[in-house]
């Protein structure tokens, strides 16, 4: 069995605690004996203490940013297909969002890895981070038109832009929303990779990233988030 990646998202600053789910991850972490990885040594080391997490775990840390990435990313991969899991902090706020930690959950989902994240607050950016998708440049299109030829042109707009692309809409939409593009997607004769974000930071959580043509609606209704691949 895989191990899994999990994104710890913490404070965006030195006084508020580290949020309790995350707590409880990273105690667990430590006791399993599981890869902990952190940007920055000296900035993780003296929050990890202040939050009041294991200090043995300080000497295990394996250091993830831009100097390393290219040489890390490859053999966390490789734990992780071993069964080791591996927990993912960057310095502060959530990681793989804008930072290094992209290019591991990129490699996680080409390997059948899975990714989750502790709970963050924001279901966007977390769903951004999530998807492993280059999102230097990203465009929030938010809920579309519910129906009509408003919804029909808004998507072959959508559909037809390079940029990642951030979607929403109802639970009962999604099965139409996905055969809507897929049908938007043939007569623009290309393809496109998806990432369908569901229940997130749930106990249903479900997270496909996959070419759109292969994205199966799920039978039971759930929230949803759907990030739509730059057009290569």
């Amino acid at each position: 069995m895989k191990g899994l990646l999990t994104l710890v998202p913490t404070p965006i600053d030195d006084d508020s605690p580290l949020e309790q789910s995350a707590f409880t991850k990273l105690n667990e972490a430590v006791s399993e004996n599981q890869i902990i990885v952190v940007e920055e040594a000296k900035t993780c080391r003296r929050r990890w203490l202040k939050w009041g997490l294991p200090r043995e775990a300080i000497e295990k840390f394996v250091l993830y940013n831009e100097h390393t990435s290219a040489e890390e990313a490859p053999r966390l991969l490789k734990e992780m297909n071993k069964g080791n899991s591996v927990y993912l902090l960057s310095d502060c706020g959530l990681p793989a969002f804008c930072d290094p930690g992209r290019l591991l959950v990129e490699l996680c989902h080409q390997s059948a890895i899975q990714v989750t994240a502790t709970p963050f607050p924001n279901s966007i950016s977390l769903a951004v981070a999530l998807s492993g998708f280059p999102h230097d440049r990203f465009i929030f299109e938010g809920f579309i038109p519910a129906r009509g030829a408003q919804r029909s042109k808004e998507l072959k707009r959508i559909m037809s832009q390079k940029e990642v692309s951030v979607l929403m809409d109802t639970p009962y939409r999604l099965e139409s929303l996905l055969k809507e593009m897929k049908k938007e997607m043939k007569e623009i004769k290309g393809q496109r990779e998806v990432f369908l974000a569901m229940e997130l930071n749930k106990k249903g959580e479900k997270l496909l990233r996959a070419p759109l043509e292969n994205i199966q609606p799920p039978k039971e209704k759930a929230e949803f988030i759907l990030i739509l691949g730059a057009k290569s």
